[in-house]
């Protein structure tokens, strides 16, 4: 089988049968990471609550992103699965990226992110990874041992896909901001419009009637 066409950087998403599968799953990733048979950067063990909410039961990653579930794309695909609570990226100072995606509504089949989260299901556990191989052979025989479904998409894929969602929600909000700007300025016209429609009716209280003129 040719390899020429697969792109060796990937995110993998894994459900199981049998949701303990999930941590034996992350052992065995990091097994054939100190093998040398892949390259690990990060994986973690979700469960998604009833509310849409992804919780980290077990992860490991990269020392770079030592001590923290949103260090790298893995926490940020967290952050975007779980919904509106979202993550902080970098701390006190991240990006609220939990609302770029409402993903419960997804149709399109094309949507890597949409392919990601069907695998997430709610209430039971899965395995997200980002991974260096050589061939899918590797990791897909691993997960079939356990019963676990592998969903691949390539790390390129996932990056322009959040971007171009980034993009998307920046042009909303902009398009948002711009219509709350126009109905303030209509309401200001309107209101404007009222008072003086009011300071006009105090100085002629009286229809037909001027200033000073005899009253019937």
């Amino acid at each position: 089988m040719s390899n020429l066409a697969f792109d060796p950087g990937n995110v993998i998403v894994v459900g199981f049968a049998e949701d303990d599968r999930a941590y034996e799953a992350l052992t065995t990733l990091k097994e054939l990471a100190s093998q040398g048979q892949i390259g690990l950067d990060e994986a973690a063990v979700l469960v998604r609550a009833d509310d849409g909410h992804i919780d980290i039961k077990d992860q490991i990653a990269d020392p770079e992103f030592a001590g923290t579930a949103s260090g790298g794309l893995v926490g940020l695909l967290v952050g975007i699965l779980g919904g509106p609570l979202g993550v902080l990226l970098g701390g006190a100072t991240g990006l609220a990226v939990g609302s770029l995606f409402d993903l419960a509504d997804a149709e399109d089949s094309d949507s890597v992110l949409s392919e990601v989260s069907k695998t997430v299901k709610v209430g039971r556990t899965s395995l997200l990874a980002q991974v260096t191989e050589q061939s899918p052979e590797v990791v897909d025989a691993a997960m079939a041992r356990l019963s676990g479904t592998v969903v691949r998409r390539s790390v390129a894929d996932v990056e322009a896909e959040i971007a171009a969602a980034e993009e998307a929600q920046r042009e909303a909000k902009r398009k948002a901001r711009a219509e709350l700007r126009q109905a303030r300025r209509e309401k200001r016209h309107a209101d404007a419009h009222a008072k003086v429609e009011e300071l006009k009716a105090k100085l002629h209280p009286g229809q037909g009637h001027t200033a000073g003129a005899p009253t019937a």
